[in-house]
């Protein structure tokens, strides 16, 4: 890897090296691993890994390992211009029009949902929603409708019958939706939204109830999709 320059900052080049190095792994990493690889001490690896997870730019599980968290996904949303412009100016017309907080959620690492923007309502009371929220696929309807937008053989090999059995039902109806499974008292009414050059995605509204049927809330979200996946080159 390249080293910083002598007019360079070492901590900043050094937290941008984890950055690459957990990205370019196949697994989440150790801090011992993250330490060998920058070739510091292990106390220098884990003070740069608490200023990255301060940020949300990496998260550790039970186990201590390392991988990207979800803040990164929001920092790409900010550079991705163009689906900024694709996209939000949708966003809060379906808001606007269901009164429901809307969300575009984004696969990060394989096996979560992190949410990339939203919108709520301009009147009334929404929820809140921010980017970086991140759940797994398996679990609420943003997670599910991109397991809806993935082929089969990539869906999680640990899935259970209950579950494949609901994503098969949402297939058929074009549509996933959820209460109470990510947020306490929330529920959501999501569809799948192919982006070209995109990470799979889905897009879906949130709210504390329904104000409309679900088929109707899904209806407009699938139009949304349509509108944001044409505007965006799709």
């Amino acid at each position: 890897m390249a080293q910083a320059g002598t007019s360079g900052s070492q901590t900043l080049d050094r937290g941008v090296r984890i950055l690459e190095t957990i990205a370019a792994a196949s697994h989440p990493m150790s801090i011992d691993e993250l330490a060998g690889a920058l070739e510091v001490h292990r106390s220098v690896a884990y003070r740069l890994l608490r200023t990255l997870e301060d940020h949300d730019l990496v998260s550790r599980d039970g186990s201590g390992l390392v991988r990207l968290g979800a803040g990164l996904a929001a920092l790409a949303y900010g550079a991705s211009r163009d689906l900024n412009q694709a996209a939000y100016p949708e966003l809060v017309a379906v808001a606007d029009d269901l009164g429901m907080t809307c969300l575009i959620a984004v696969l990060l690492d394989g096996d979560d949902a992190v949410t990339l923007m939203s919108a709520s309502p301009r009147s009334g009371i929404g929820v809140s929603y921010r980017p970086g929220h991140r759940h797994p696929i398996t679990r609420g309807g943003p997670g599910k409708a991109i397991l809806m937008g993935l082929p089969r053989v990539s869906w999680p090999a640990d899935l259970d019958d209950d579950l494949r059995r609901e994503l098969d039902e949402s297939l058929a109806r074009g549509y996933a939706t959820s209460a109470h499974e990510v947020v306490p008292s929330l529920h959501a009414v999501s569809v799948p939204l192919p982006l070209p050059g995109q990470p799979p995605a889905s897009l879906a509204v949130v709210h504390v109830s329904l104000p409309r049927a679900a088929d109707e809330i899904a209806a407009r979200l699938t139009r949304a999709a349509r509108i944001i996946a044409a505007s965006f080159g799709g």
